[in-house]
């Protein structure tokens, strides 16, 4: 079979007819080639330094081995290089050492867990035992709610919601509302009211790929109304938005009336790994009903750090505005050249391209002039919607953001972007 390269992405690979997994796999490594020759695969790019506002990428056929302004990087709040939370990790390694060794069912439990555990629940303002974490954060949703959701149950989401979400309803009924809409939701769950002995309307604080909030009151309000629990995924709002810090459910005053709250380490806590906060029975039901958790060794005990993180949050509020101070300059600033960022609300910052090969290339010549970006496209968003997406960081300089923006100017008019 022949692949006509510049009309492909990578779902066109994921169930070729008639080729076997190394046909397949052969397949896909020709569009891989073809992304290399042109310059467009900015994907598995080696950092030989840590997670930071500019970091050292090894050399490749297209670009020089050196220092790139980062935007790729989702720790809003720099923590993975905090001096304090390193503290902790070292300090935590030296007293339970590199690895839990087991289950946490059957021997790998300990102290820093609970330590985190309670942490979280307290953070988030919920009684002792209402926190279960896991080795991801992609398995926070798609272990918890293959362990919750049966086959007389059903998952309500917004049709923006991450994969882990829809990887973990494969063992339940689910329908799709319109993203952000609440006209299509109240339509689901009014035909569904019923039908099943658990609704679960699932929606993310902050989406990952516009950087818009979710229309939380009004959500929540229809979903309560129609007997369902609301699962709020706020992985990218927790440390970005709200008043001290607790994300969307804190900005729009319904942290109490949130049923399920799932979330993850690697963002603003600076670290590896995910949770889940509900009703302390919920939390005991999935400590013993998810597979991932229960067959999966725990996290060892560099995982103490997000215990620190919380703390900084609450210590060190300055991070949260100088984060923000960098959102409101780099947002008027490439609105000033007449680019498109959509309507984000948060720390994610899309450069709406559109056009496929304009994407690539724009991606392609930031490379060029040290910026470090993700080309995000069909399938990740549709096809007529490829962007740049760009992560804000509190540790970005005024002058990394002007540098970026001078690349910006740069190219959107060497390629009519604007």
């Amino acid at each position: 079979m022949k692949f006509d390269y510049t009309k492909t992405s990578t779902k066109d690979f994921e169930d070729i007819q008639g080729m076997n997994i190394f046909q397949r796999a052969e397949a896909f490594q020709g569009y891989l080639d073809y992304l290399d020759n042109n310059g467009f695969l900015n994907y598995l790019l080696k950092a030989d330094s840590g997670c930071n506002s500019e970091v050292e990428l090894a050399e490749t056929k297209h670009i020089k081995n050196g220092s790139y302004i980062s935007f790729v990087c989702n720790d809003y709040l720099g923590f993975t290089q905090h001096p304090k939370i390193k503290e902790v990790v070292k300090s935590a390694i030296d007293q339970f050492g590199t690895g839990a060794g087991a289950s946490p069912l059957i021997g790998g439990y300990f102290d820093y867990h609970k330590q985190v555990e309670d942490k979280i629940s307290k953070f988030f303002k919920k009684p002792e035992g209402s926190t279960i974490i896991y080795t991801t954060g992609y398995t926070a949703n798609s272990a918890s709610l293959l362990g919750l959701l049966k086959k007389q149950d059903i998952a309500i989401v917004d049709m923006a919601v991450h994969a882990s979400i829809y990887e973990g309803l494969t063992g339940t009924n689910s329908k799709r509302f319109l993203h952000n809409d609440t006209e299509s939701l109240e339509r689901i769950l009014s035909r569904s009211q019923d039908e099943y002995q658990t609704k679960i309307v699932i929606i993310d604080g902050v989406y990952s790929q516009d950087g818009d909030i979710a229309k939380l009151k009004e959500i929540i309000e229809i979903t309560h109304h129609y007997g369902g629990l609301i699962l709020v995924d706020d992985a990218h709002g927790i440390g970005v938005l709200g008043k001290t810090g607790r994300g969307a459910m804190e900005l729009f005053n319904v942290l109490d009336k949130v049923d399920i709250i799932t979330g993850t380490f690697s963002k603003t806590f600076g670290n590896v790994g995910g949770y889940l906060v509900a009703d302390p029975s919920i939390v005991t039901y999935l400590k013993y009903q998810s597979r991932q958790y229960a067959f999966s060794a725990s996290a060892p005990a560099t995982v103490l750090g997000v215990a620190k993180a919380i703390d900084l949050i609450d210590e060190e509020p300055h991070w949260q505005k100088q984060l923000w101070d960098n959102i409101n300059y780099f947002k008027q600033g490439l609105q000033n050249i007449g680019l498109t960022i959509g309507a984000t609300e948060s720390a994610i910052i899309p450069v709406k391209i559109g056009d496929t090969y304009k994407n690539s290339e724009t991606a392609k010549l930031l490379l060029e002039n040290g910026i470090y970006t993700n080309p995000i496209m069909y399938p990740a968003v549709s096809l007529k919607d490829s962007r740049i997406r760009m992560s804000l960081m509190a540790t970005h300089t005024k002058d990394q953001l002007d540098k970026a923006l001078n690349v910006f100017d740069y190219i959107s008019k060497k390629l009519e972007l604007a």
